[in-house]
Parts: C-alpha cells; sequence; structure tokens
C-alpha cells in the first residue's frame, strides 16, 4: 500500500502538541485531577503533553492537591498564561522563556530536561539536489518564527558559514509551511517532531542535518513567581516535578505503551508517533538547572538580540531558580540512547 502524506488541514491539532510552536492561540480548561488537601495547582498543557504522560505512567494517583488543567496551542501563549498569573507552572521548550524574559514576562524556570536534537531537523523534498546545509544559500526555507526550530536553523546556518540572511526565510506555521514543502513552493523546512517524524514516515522528504550538536536540546517547566512564594503551592510545585520526571523517566522504558497513549490522545498514526517517541520523546533526561544551561540559554538570547527579534539585552540568570534542583545531574549530561 502507498503511503500518503496526511493533508495539511489535518495536521492542524499538531500543533497542540509542542512548545516549540509559535503562534498567538487561547488558552482551554481541560478535565481537573482532584487530590486530597486544599490546594489547586493550575498547570499549563499542550495535547498529549504532561497530563497524558503523567497518566500514562501512573503518576496522578493519591495527590494531595488538585490539579486544574489549561490547554495551550504552544509555549508563548502558555508563557503569557504564566505572567498573567492564570499558570502556576507549564511545560515549554527552549526558545519560548528566551522571548518571555525579552519581554520582560514574569517567569521562572525551575526544570529542565535534556534530550536529543534528532527531531529538530532542516527538511528536503526527496528529490531534491540539495546534499548540505552550506547549498541552502539562496534558497527558501519555512519556519515557525520564534520556535526551536527557529533558533536551530539559525545555528545550523552558522555551523555552514552562513547567516540568516543568506537564506529566503519564509516565516510559517507548520500546517501553512508542510503545504508549501510539498507542493514545491519552498526549498527546505525548519521543524521539529513530532512533524519530522511526519514527513519521513509518508517518504515526502528526508533529513539535510538535524540540531544534533548545534543546539542544546532543553525542555522547560516554567513557573510564575507568585506561585513559588507561596509556600504551598511551591510544596505542591515540588511534587508535580518529582511526578514528572519519574514519568518521563518511565517513556525511555515503556516507548510503544506511550505511543500508543499519544497517538489516541493527538490523533497521530501510531507509526509517526513511535518514531517521534523513539526519535526524541525518550531520550530525555531530568536535568539541573545550573550555570552551563543558563550560559546556553543566554546564546540563545544573544542570538536573537543581534537578529533584532528580541528588542535588548536578555539577562537569563534572573530567569531561573534552582531550588528544586535537588540531587540532578548537571544540565550538560548527555540524553539517552
Amino acid at each position: 500500500m502507498r503511503r500518503r502524506l496526511v493533508p495539511a488541514a489535518l495536521l492542524l491539532p499538531f500543533a497542540l502538541l509542542l512548545t516549540a510552536c509559535g503562534g498567538n492561540s487561547s488558552a482551554q480548561t481541560g478535565a481537573d485531577i482532584d487530590g486530597k488537601g486544599s490546594v489547586t495547582l493550575d498547570v499549563g498543557d499542550q495535547k498529549g503533553g504532561s497530563e497524558a504522560i503523567l497518566r500514562a505512567a501512573g503518576e496522578l494517583e493519591n495527590l494531595h492537591y488538585t490539579i486544574k488543567w489549561s490547554t495551550f496551542t504552544s509555549g508563548p501563549p502558555l508563557l503569557e498564561a504564566v505572567n498573567a498569573k492564570a499558570v502556576d507552572i507549564g511545560g515549554v521548550g527552549n526558545t519560548p522563556p528566551v522571548f518571555a524574559a525579552g519581554a520582560g514576562s514574569k517567569i521562572t524556570v525551575v526544570a529542565a530536561w535534556h534530550g536529543t536534537s534528532k527531531g529538530d531537523a532542516i527538511l528536503v523534498p526527496n528529490g531534491s539536489e540539495l546534499t548540505g546545509p552550506r547549498q541552502l544559500k539562496g534558497r527558501s526555507v519555512a519556519v515557525a518564527q520564534g520556535s526551536s526550530a527557529h533558533y536551530q536553523l539559525v545555528a545550523s546556518l552558522e555551523a555552514a558559514g552562513l547567516s540568516l540572511a543568506d537564506v529566503q526565510v519564509k516565516y510559517l506555521q507548520p500546517a501553512d509551511a508542510l503545504a508549501a514543502f510539498t507542493s514545491g513552493k519552498v526549498d527546505a523546512w525548519a521543524v521539529w517532531d513530532p512533524y519530522t517524524s511526519q514527513v519521513l514516515q509518508a517518504g515526502q522528504g528526508r533529513v539535510l542535518t538535524t540540531g544534533d550538536g548545534v543546539t542544546n536540546g532543553l525542555s522547560f517547566q516554567v513557573a510564575a513567581p507568585a506561585a513559588l512564594k507561596d509556600p504551598e503551592k511551591a510544596a505542591a510545585i515540588k511534587d508535580y516535578l518529582a511526578r514528572l520526571r519519574r514519568a518521563t523517566a518511565w517513556v525511555h522504558d515503556h516507548q510503544e505503551e506511550w505511543a500508543k497513549v499519544w497517538a489516541k490522545d493527538t490523533g497521530l498514526p501510531y507509526e509517526v508517533a513511535l518514531a517521534s517517541v523513539k526519535r526524541t520523546n525518550s531520550t530525555r533526561v531530568a536535568v539541573a538547572v545550573d550555570k552551563p544551561l543558563v550560559a546556553s540559554e543566554q546564546r540563545i538570547a544573544d542570538t536573537f538580540t543581534e537578529l533584532r527579534l528580541i528588542p535588548g539585552k536578555v539577562d537569563f540568570a534572573a530567569f531561573t531558580d534552582p531550588r528544586y534542583n535537588g540531587g540532578l545531574p548537571p544540565s550538560t549530561t548527555a540524553a539517552k540512547d
């Protein structure tokens, strides 16, 4: 049977999956998880995200607080909710906190995970004559502005001796970028998993280069400073992060089981979900919010400042809090195989 790429319109729900995506999206309240006690932790999530992992790993049992979930389509609006104190904590990728910090938002990075960047890729059609990122000079590349893919594109070009000015950047959200990519309107597409796995599994493209070795592979849980100042909520956040770390570790040893849950929750084809899990999701290791992490994120911030996409200098350290590090390994710890 010949495999077909899912039409762009059917990929719209995929924008709910990961925090790397940019765009303006509002939140909608999801189902609450009731526990014992009077504390309610407002958690920002994305479809098939933290709540799904916690539930699949059995980590939503015996809570001493209530979790109220709000679902967002991407990291930027989630962090807007954190800034507005509508959400106490939520998960995002490595780039949205940089832009939020640049906007002076009241956010605090309190937990981190390190995974591979193999799912962050620059894709080209199968028939493309391009064989390396240096050949992108003068070519058109689709990317979501302000996303982790945006930084991956910048870093990959720099590693090849090019700059963003050397390519024709087409700022497109994933569904539109997919349509442009498959119709030949752009020469390449800088994107992240599960979109990478979607294209590869459908046989509609190949990897020109990945973010492996050029981007930091970090993802974060970001809290509202007001929640961290509340002793009861701070204690709930500590417990929540411990559960999330265990659940993330569970994925590594239960890849097929998690892929089934993820596919059901998001509408992803199982084969795409499993490929994404193996390439990206199962590689994540909980790490400390430490000085190397801050330095790595600072480089991203400085890059976007130089590109004039962030209005001024960002002191990323001022937007971090290491109180929940415990005995976690350093942020430079290698991702899982």
